[in-house]
């Protein structure tokens, strides 16, 4: 794992290129053990097309990344594995979901999901709905389809800002925007809570809202969003 590197940008370009895994191909057997053994324990996980992360440059006041294809089994192989491809990543968007008060609110994942009773915002991998026809990746519409499917909110119920936060620790990149609702935290959690009550089977099983350093959590808080939240408390 490398150290953490926070930059802020107004602008972000990604695309996605046709690309081979080497890789994934050399390891079809550990692939397949790794899912069968994954889908025992969660059946209803969905072997998709996700795109990863193969570069990732700065000019400027810009991010440009570009991507791949690959299987969500690829993937999850990768991480259960321990990384050992370091030459890929995984570079999602992330909204920063906040209050009028400052105070963010982080979802709890629920039981179902691969990443069970980890508490981050809402966001997921890339993939084949971020892509469009020209061959670019839409990250601003990942963050926003994510944030809505995993918290029930609507689109006119929050604003986001226009920069980039670019939260970097090689294998894992967050690009976050700040998403600031017109009310409270604590009034926040509490629509999230109802709209996620109502859902059959939520993404979501509880929300936590994290307003200073004391409410970081290492057990449960993966190490980018400990030190987003690190650095963003430490400049206010």
């Amino acid at each position: 794992m490398s150290e953490i590197l926070i930059k802020r940008v107004s602008r972000v370009e990604a695309k996605c290129v046709p690309a081979e895994w080497p890789w994934a191909e050399r390891n079809r057997s550990l692939i397949e053990g790794n899912w069968a053994r994954r889908i025992a324990d969660k059946p209803k996980m969905f072997n998709g097309r996700v795109l990863l992360l193969s570069n990732l440059e700065f000019e400027q006041d810009l991010c440009r990344n570009t991507y791949f294809e690959t299987d969500y089994a690829d993937f999850l192989a990768w991480i259960d594995s321990g990384y050992p491809d370091k030459s890929i990543a995984n570079g999602f968007a992330m909204g920063a979901l906040r209050g009028s008060d400052g105070a963010f609110i982080c979802g709890v994942m629920s039981a179902h999901t691969a990443n069970a009773g980890r508490v981050y915002f809402a966001a997921g991998t890339p993939d084949l709905d971020d892509l469009r026809p020209d061959g670019t990746v839409d990250l601003a519409a990942s963050l926003t389809r994510e944030l809505i499917e995993e918290t029930g909110l609507e689109e006119g119920q929050f604003h986001v800002d226009d920069e980039w936060i670019i939260v970097q620790r090689w294998p894992t990149i967050a690009l976050l925007r700040m998403v600031t609702l017109p009310m409270t935290a604590e009034e926040g959690a509490s629509l999230i809570r109802a709209n996620i009550a109502r859902e059959a089977e939520p993404e979501l099983q509880d929300v936590r809202i994290v307003r200073s350093v004391r409410d970081i959590d290492p057990e449960t808080m993966p190490l980018f969003l400990q030190s987003f939240f690190e650095t963003v408390f430490t400049q206010t």
